[in-house]
């Protein structure tokens, strides 16, 4: 009997625009490699970036927030399991999920640790070095909550595994590191890429709606562009990403060779022909995609400890990292000048995508883990106490929110 799958979206998937877009077509093609059924259903609106679902014969629903109708959607559907795609998304449907389909397996991806985002953008603003007391605010009250909660939390760095295990003591039982599984790098792909000679200028990627990628925007054109451009009289900045608002495009300035691109419709045509990737990111959390792209694309990097976070193990990094401002400038120059520093850079780089996140290390054993705990269900929410405990009680007080809201929308 075919299995089903339900992905609960928070928005619909960016691959183009957005790292956990990628993750989430990753997650897709994953279940459909092993002949699962899919339905995507989100509440969100749909933008012009959005992956064609239908192309990969998944059916795409709308749902709304806080009405019963999505109780009629999935008694109909009911799938064998169900993924929601950050916490969120489990807090406004997981009650209704664990009502009418007591049976399917709630998997949650946590795209990355939003507490810890949350946390470090706290002691940004605060002008304090990090530790763990940031961690502990009102969202990794939400967060922590929702993956007891569910039955499996896929969690995307290895950092972050440590941080709940812990920090927060969650059981190992209940998390799966699943970072991003990526196509191998072939020899004859890498030796057509554009070499050292046929690049030029630095460049940035990343959705301008996350803050993290906001603030390393302003970082560069503050601190460290005014060093660097300095040094190369003819080198551009090229600064890439969906959803540049006014407050983004008013950073461009065309005589400091600073240059907000906006949307890149290829990613990978806007990292192989760039020298070097600059990532100064100051706060964030999770696995960064522009890291990613840069590695595909064999673009040495230059990035901050927490952009190279969970990123390369007991791997040598594809470039440098750093948070003082003259190495960033001096690294982005040995980069940009030193043809065997950046090709060793590069090689190191095609070496961390096929050894750390090579499809094949993770898919099978991915897919088996949730054929097992869907086999062992019960045992394994008896086990759970604590989830059990957070589902009763999240279930009467969501339910009657979600109900007088849907009530009080009706009245109106």
């Amino acid at each position: 009997m075919q299995k089903s799958l339900l992905i609960l979206g928070f928005v619909w998937p960016e691959p183009h625009s957005s790292a956990a877009g990628s993750r989430m077509m990753q997650l897709i093609s994953s279940f459909k490699s092993e002949g699962y059924t899919i339905t995507f259903a989100s509440a969100c609106a749909k933008t012009d970036n959005a992956f064609d679902l239908k192309s990969l014969g998944i059916e795409p629903v709308m749902i709304e927030l806080n009405q019963s109708s999505f109780d009629d959607f999935i008694l109909k559907l009911q799938p064998d399991v169900v993924l929601f795609d950050r916490f969120m998304t489990e807090e406004q449907y997981g009650w209704r999920v664990a009502k009418h389909c007591p049976d399917a397996l709630r998997l949650l991806d946590t795209e990355d640790l939003h507490c810890l985002r949350k946390g470090r953008q706290q002691a940004f603003k605060d002008e304090q070095t990090f530790d763990t007391s940031y961690l502990f605010n009102d969202i990794a009250i939400r967060e922590i909550a929702s993956i007891y909660r569910c039955d499996l939390s896929l969690i995307i760095s290895e950092a972050e595994l440590d941080i709940l295990t812990q920090v927060f003591k969650v059981d190992e039982s209940l998390l799966y590191y699943l970072p991003f599984i990526l196509e191998p790098i072939l020899n004859d792909n890498s030796s057509a890429l554009p070499k050292f000679s046929e690049r030029q200028h630095f460049v940035t990627i990343g959705n301008f709606l996350h803050p993290p990628n906001y603030q390393s925007i302003l970082y560069l054109k503050n601190a460290i562009w005014p060093r660097l451009g300095q040094r190369f009289p003819n080198a551009e900045l090229h600064i890439y990403g969906a959803y540049a608002s006014q407050k983004v495009n008013q950073l461009h300035n065309k005589n400091e060779r600073f240059l907000i691109k906006g949307y890149a419709e290829d990613v990978s045509e806007v990292m192989q022909y760039a020298k070097v990737c600059l990532a100064p990111l100051q706060f964030g959390a999770g696995l960064k995609g522009k890291l990613i792209d840069a590695m595909q694309n064999g673009t040495p990097c230059v990035m901050s400890s927490i952009a190279a976070e969970g990123m390369f193990g007991n791997q040598d990094p594809n470039g440098f990292i750093t948070d003082d401002i003259a190495d960033f400038v001096n690294s982005a120059v040995a980069l940009y000048t030193n043809d065997s520093i950046w090709k060793d850079s590069q090689e190191k780089g095609f070496k961390v995508i096929n050894e750390r996140f090579q499809r094949s290390n993770f898919q099978t054993d991915f897919v088996q883990i949730v054929h097992d705990v869907k086999s062992i269900l019960k045992t394994h929410r008896q086990e759970n106490f604590i989830g059990q405990m957070l589902q009763h009680h999240t279930l009467q007080s969501t339910k009657f929110m979600s109900k007088w809201i849907e009530e009080k929308h009706r009245n109106n």
